[in-house]
């Protein structure tokens, strides 16, 4: 790929023009119900200029710091998941004349192009990669996620703040963007560093009013880049997390958060790997048709739970157990990854503010160490392979 350069801040509108003009759909960050969110763009007007996100355990502002820059926001309650696994879609459709008939219903799309995409979001992908694209870790590839990944541009923005919330920096995620990026963006005083991470986005270059980079350009960049992973207070310690986790499956402090949790699935649904889903038939009021839905669902239902006439996980305890365990342990065993990217979402939007952390390092702090009596008496999966 070419060397990265420069493009000025009032040549940002420039970009997004580019992209229309080559048939995208373009999206990026607005302000939205008080949140950033992902919508549709026309220009850089669009953007949220001088906003940032300040992000606890279970709160999220916004603050107008009157800098104008674009992307200083860190990350808003979406990721990528929903561009690539939709929340509802229909799979096949029936119908019944003289025969009954099944048809597919792939989806046809417009190709999409994403601004502002983070590190965190970018490794969201790749976990969502080996779910659902056939690889080293699976045989099946499912072609309504295939089909929307085959058609999606992504722009990535090196974060150069990082929220109270974030530790991307100890899962080796971020903040600066990894492989998987078509172009990435890292924000200076008056321009942005503009690096090509595939021949989509080297392409795109040739129609930017673009200046080389200097040096000391490069040298800004990368400093941003480490003062961000630098300012980040919290810390996943993931040593021996899978022996960890599965030896204390009976330990207190599963009771204690249970007190805390609500299981309202928040955490699953800004979460950029969970993949839960349901899938249920919807029929014609005529009876000759029916729908095959798929939408999002979470391990955090009680409905989710339930397998031939028994409910598996009836408290609350057994469901965010079920919840953290797999994605920080069984995963591994799954996928070859961790399910958690560091991103930090599960604990700004948490209603009450639970800091998966914080459960950790408890558990850590106080380890009983009773292993399972077999791996195969405990459900690895988050059920969300279809169930």
């Amino acid at each position: 790929m070419s060397q990265p350069s420069l493009l000025a801040r009032a040549d940002f509108g420039v970009l997004i023009q580019a992209l229309a003009a080559r048939g995208y759909r373009v999206l990026g960050p607005r302000l939205r119900s008080g949140s950033i969110v992902f919508d549709e763009i026309c220009g850089a007007a669009d953007l949220p200029a001088g906003f940032i996100s300040v992000q606890e355990p279970g709160s999220y502002r916004l603050e107008d710091s009157g800098n104008g820059r674009y992307f200083d926001y860190v990350h808003g309650p979406e990721s990528l998941k929903r561009f690539l696994f939709a929340p509802q879609e229909t799979l096949w459709t029936v119908s019944a004349g003289g025969e009954v008939s099944f048809k597919e219903a792939l989806p046809d799309l417009r190709p999409l192009a994403v601004i502002g995409a983070r590190a965190c979001d970018l490794a969201g992908v790749s976990v969502q990669d080996r779910t659902f694209l056939a690889g080293e870790h699976s045989n099946y590839t499912d072609p309504y996620y295939a089909s929307r990944r085959e058609n999606l541009f992504i722009v990535a923005v090196n974060c150069t703040r990082s929220a109270a919330t974030c530790f991307c920096a100890s899962m080796n995620t971020g903040p600066r963007a990894r492989p998987g990026y078509d172009l990435a963006l890292t924000e200076l005083d008056e321009a942005f560093l503009v690096e090509a991470g595939s021949e989509q986005g080297e392409a795109l270059l040739a129609d930017l009013p673009l200046k080389p980079a200097r040096d000391v350009d490069e040298i800004a960049a990368t400093q941003a880049i480490a003062a961000a992973a630098d300012s980040q207070t919290r810390r996943l310690d993931t040593t021996d997390i899978q022996a960890l986790l599965f030896n204390n499956l009976e330990h207190p402090r599963w009771d204690d958060v249970a007190e805390r949790c609500l299981s309202c699935a928040n955490c699953t649904m800004v979460c950029p790997t969970c993949f839960c889903h349901s899938e249920s038939d919807v029929m014609s009021l005529d009876g000759t048709a029916s729908e095959h839905r798929r939408e999002w669902s979470s391990c955090f239902t009680l409905q989710h739970g339930y397998i031939h006439g028994a409910q598996i996980r009836p408290q609350i305890r057994h469901r965010y157990r079920q919840w953290l365990t797999h994605k920080l342990a069984a995963w591994i065993e799954q996928f070859g990854a961790s399910g958690c990217v560091g991103c930090g979402r599960c604990i700004t939007w948490c209603p009450t503010g639970i800091d998966l952390i914080e459960e950790v390092n408890a558990i850590r702090a106080t380890r009983i160490d009773t292993p399972a009596p077999s791996a195969s008496l405990f459900p690895l999966g988050e059920g969300g392979e279809g169930t």
